[in-house]
């Protein structure tokens, strides 16, 4: 499974900034995965409550044996999609994502259905992607894997992670939904890969990204594309472990 939690460690200290959570908030936790943000948002709410929603029922696993180690008995879990869930109405006093936005098949339909949970005047905070080009990362791995054709290759399920990329229609969507006061700031962090090359190479081939790149059935041309992957991830080796430049949006609203 790849550690996003790693990977977003800055990104999660510039969300961590914005967010102010406040003792007795009821914090949601929109595409929360392993859990990091939820957990967090309920140690600062207690002795209010966090609940972070996600599609994976792995990540949830680990999600909810993390929170039973550090003893958190105010942060629950559920599986399911978030545009479509029951959430009881007007209950959250703050919405928060950590890049869980950016997949939704009707973003307008699931800000609207997260904009119900919330109380009228909650803020919603989010991060979501800039476009693919700002990313680093994203066009050295395609680069690498795809031996240099990357411009050549389809759309497929790792672009979902940029539906989100245009302000413009970031604040439309939110707008639609009954949300006002959108404010789009631009963030710019760099991201982790992994201490080294070779655990990097290992991190980057449980990504959707690379799934859809290493394709060839010919074993020799798979191990020269992960050659090439190392080579290219190694060039990022600070000393410090490999890190990449990347730009995102932090998205400020509030539910009418």
């Amino acid at each position: 499974m790849f550690d996003y939690d790693a990977e977003l460690v800055r990104y999660h200290e510039r969300l961590w900034e914005t967010l102010d959570i406040r003792p007795g908030d009821r914090v949601l936790d929109i595409g929360c995965g392993t859990g990091q943000t939820t957990r967090d948002a309920a140690r600062a709410a207690s002795p209010g409550t966090a609940l972070g929603i996600d599609v994976s029922g792995p990540m949830l696993a680990r999600a909810r044996r993390q929170a039973e180690t550090e003893g958190l008995r105010n942060v629950s879990f559920v599986q399911a999609d978030a545009q479509t869930h029951a959430f009881p109405s007007e209950h959250f006093s703050l919405g928060i994502s950590r890049f869980g936005t950016m997949f939704f098949a009707d973003p307008v339909a699931a800000f609207a259905n997260i904009g119900r949970a919330l109380r009228p005047g909650a803020r919603f905070v989010q991060l979501v992607w800039q476009p693919g080009e700002h990313q680093e990362w994203r066009a050295t791995i395609r680069a690498a894997l795809s031996g240099g054709h990357a411009s050549s290759t389809s759309p497929g399920a790792a672009d979902a992670a940029f539906t989100l990329a245009d302000p413009e229609v970031v604040v439309s969507a939110l707008t639609a939904a009954g949300f006002t006061a959108v404010d789009v700031v631009d963030v710019r962090e760099p991201v982790y890969y992994g201490p080294d090359a070779d655990r990097a190479c290992a991190a980057v081939l449980q990504l959707w990204m690379a799934k859809e790149l290493v394709t060839d059935p010919d074993a020799a041309s798979t191990e020269r594309a992960l050659d090439r992957l190392r080579a290219a991830l190694d060039e990022y080796d600070t000393g410090d472990g490999l890190w990449f430049d990347s730009r995102a949006w932090l998205v400020i609203a509030r539910r009418r």
